[in-house]
């Protein structure tokens, strides 16, 4: 198959983009290299095509022909950057219109990233079918990108299954710096013999899900008899930031208590925790890692000289 991967340079894309390659697949990358890097593709960069590029540009770029299949990963993935850039809600909503064209274009499938952060304001655990209250700018971007993709499937005939992704962490991550989850945060900063700074009291809690099962479960999509629809990507278990910090000292082998400091953002997420049962009936997808499972797998990937 010939697969293009928007944000193929970035965390999740590069990840996926390995796997895909591992599988046989003809692979193109598309990335603006915002929050992504070439060193995230050293391992298979001679076996892939590389486009340094926005998606706005993607339906005159050359290359893109007889496409079997579209991720779409190349999407600004955390709250602040909203807050701090507000216009990355119409950047990110015109640019998933242009990679809907183009699988219009193509007749191929399209599987999108959204978000668990559309679920704020409902009990735990979330559920595709609860209700949606937009909560911030970040929100605002993809669910629209949601809506979207459901009118083209109802007018066009295309086929477009977003993936609603909860805590992601993992190898690549790096070049995310402070966008990057609170795994990888906490991780690097106890690295450097340094306190993990936590929001309020600790007790909150996150879905965290490794990055290999985000990227099986963007595949089982792909592959999937699935046209239209959300689901959740998430493991159906939560950790407490203490929790997560315990673990952490357990593993490295350090005692950093963290430093708890007032919460000082507006609207915060205090607990996400994943209903997978939609995702398992229709898509065939169970997480695999639990968060301890993660992180040694990280940790095993450092010293093997991996990221």
């Amino acid at each position: 198959m010939k697969l293009l991967v928007t944000g193929g340079a970035g965390f999740i894309g590069s990840n996926l983009v390995e796997s895909l390659v591992e599988d046989g697949e003809e692979v193109v990358v598309l990335d603006s290299l915002h929050t992504g890097s070439l060193e995230n593709l050293s391992g298979v960069r001679n076996r892939v095509r590389v486009v340094v590029s926005r998606c706005s540009e993607v339906l005159g770029l050359e290359g893109l022909e007889h496409l079997d299949g579209v991720y779409h990963l190349g999407i600004p993935s955390s709250s602040p950057m909203y807050k701090e850039n507000r216009l990355l809600v119409g950047d990110s909503v015109n640019e998933f219109i242009k990679i809907l064209e183009l699988v219009r274009r193509e007749d191929c499938k399209l599987v999108f990233a959204s978000s668990s952060s559309i679920y704020n304001g409902n009990p735990t655990p979330w559920r595709e079918d609860m209700p949606i209250y937009v909560k911030d700018f970040y929100t605002e971007a993809r669910y629209t990108m949601e809506r979207l993709a459901s009118l083209y499937h109802d007018f066009y005939g295309i086929k477009a299954v977003g993936l609603r992704f909860f805590s992601v962490y993992g190898p690549k991550e790096e070049y995310k710096g402070r966008y990057a989850n609170l795994v990888s945060q906490f991780l690097w900063c106890m690295l450097r013999g340094e306190k993990p700074i936590i929001f309020g009291d600790g007790n909150q809690t996150r879905d965290f899900i490794y990055v290999d099962d985000v990227v099986k479960a963007c595949k089982l999509a792909m592959k999937s008899g699935v046209e239209q629809g959300v689901f959740n990507v998430g493991t159906g278990k939560s950790y407490s930031l203490n929790q997560l910090v315990k673990i952490l000292k357990e593993m490295l082998k350090v005692d950093l208590e963290p430093e708890y400091v007032e919460n000082p953002i507006k609207n915060y997420v205090y607990h996400t925790l994943a209903d997978v049962s939609k995702a398992k009936q229709m898509l065939g997808f169970q997480a695999r890692y639990s968060l301890e499972e993660g992180i040694k797998k990280i940790l095993s990937l450092n010293k093997k000289g991996g990221r």
